[in-house]
């Protein structure tokens, strides 16, 4: 070999390894004298989120700037996340962790995978411990590429295996693979390109719940249905048919049958319904496919629209994320579907408490800090 081949080789070996020791110390964020368990109650039942941005909490300054307009704008400092709302309504019975910035970039988490080290949480996000949904994610990142996310929750919740048996993990993910899609299911709700969504999404999820049981066999899994995006209010003007609208219903309910199936047949896994949970509240479009949406009424004075609009008197932010009334409304729901499908000890969450919640936030009242 050449002197200069010699010198070229021993180089790219030395960045290399200079490579492999940047990933193996590049810091997760993780403080390391925090406690991964740090539950206000000893009995609090640890709780796992795995997701999109439906359920990415909003205070989360990593990944959304102090100065940004998303997640509510003007209105950002009280404006919740489901997660967020659980975890101040029943922060002493559920326990998502404690909130803080973790996470490495993805290609990072990856690397050190491949090296056999911990990949920790990817994207890097200030949210709760146990929170592994990230904005942009979709049926695929539940167990493939930079993003995964189930393989390193699982590794996280084999820290406590013992503590995970009363635990839960929510799984809601599918409306970034599915909601561009509108157009052909409007025309066509049998195309193939749909079913071969559905096929898929239903694969993932299914590897993911398999993933989470191998490991944690009585841990419950919650399996969210994915919500009708033509009752976004975004899109309010447009498949104004009976045809269309019939159509989109038709493709949404083959997807959501096929992720509800899922949970069928075993006592550990159930499945929540975000159709009907939307259309309890806000209705649905008429026979002609039409809007004719409700108002929901909360307390005398809270009236919220299906709108647009970071004020909390709309039901979907200006950047079309669910709005604070909206997360409040599904977290008192999703409380309600843990009781009813695994028995669990949490308390409802009764309508007067979610006003008494609600109100001071839809006033000019500031909101406590994300943690608390």
């Amino acid at each position: 070999m050449k002197r200069s081949a010699r010198i070229a080789a021993g180089g790219l070996a030395l960045a290399m390894a200079a490579g492999a020791l940047v990933m193996a110390l590049w810091s997760d964020g993780m403080p390391h004298d925090t406690p991964v368990r740090s539950a206000p109650a000893s009995d609090a039942i640890p709780f796992a989120v795995l997701g999109d941005s439906n359920s990415h909490s909003y205070q989360d300054k990593a990944w959304f700037p102090p100065d940004s307009t998303e997640r509510g704008g003007a209105f950002r400092a009280r404006t919740f996340q489901w997660t967020e709302v659980l975890a101040r309504l029943r922060g002493h019975q559920i326990d998502p962790g404690p909130w803080m910035r973790w996470g490495r970039p993805g290609v990072v988490a990856l690397a050190r995978e491949w090296m056999g080290l911990p990949g920790g949480r990817a994207p890097r996000k200030e949210d709760y411990l146990y929170n592994f949904a990230n904005s942009g994610a979709a049926c695929k990142n539940l167990m493939q590429g930079r993003f995964r996310q189930v393989p390193r929750l699982v590794a996280l919740m084999d820290q406590e295996p013992e503590r995970w048996r009363r635990g839960v993990v929510v799984i809601r993910i599918g409306l970034n693979s599915w909601a561009g899609l509108l157009d052909l299911q409007a025309s066509d709700p049998d195309a193939p390109e749909l079913r071969k969504v559905t096929a898929f999404c239903a694969g993932e999820i299914r590897a993911a719940v398999r993933r989470i049981q191998a490991s944690h066999p009585a841990t419950r899994i919650l399996l969210v249905g994915i919500g009708n995006e033509a009752d976004d209010p975004a899109n309010s003007d447009r498949w104004q048919s009976a045809k269309e609208s019939r159509n989109i219903r038709s493709a949404l309910e083959a997807f959501n049958a096929a992720i509800r199936q899922l949970a069928q047949g075993d006592e550990r896994l159930a499945y929540f319904d975000d159709v009907a949970w939307f259309e309890t509240h806000w209705g649905s479009r008429n026979a002609e496919g039409k809007p004719a949406y409700k108002t929901v009424q909360i307390g005398s004075a809270l009236r919220v629209t299906n709108s647009v609009g970071d004020d909390p008197h709309n039901s979907v932010l200006a950047d079309l994320h669910s709005g604070l009334v909206w997360n409040a409304l599904w977290a008192q729901a999703l409380v309600k579907r843990l009781r009813d499908a695994f028995d669990l000890p949490i308390a409802p969450i009764e309508d007067e408490e979610l006003r008494r919640f609600l109100e001071p936030l839809t006033a000019a009242a500031p909101a406590r800090a994300p943690g608390s």
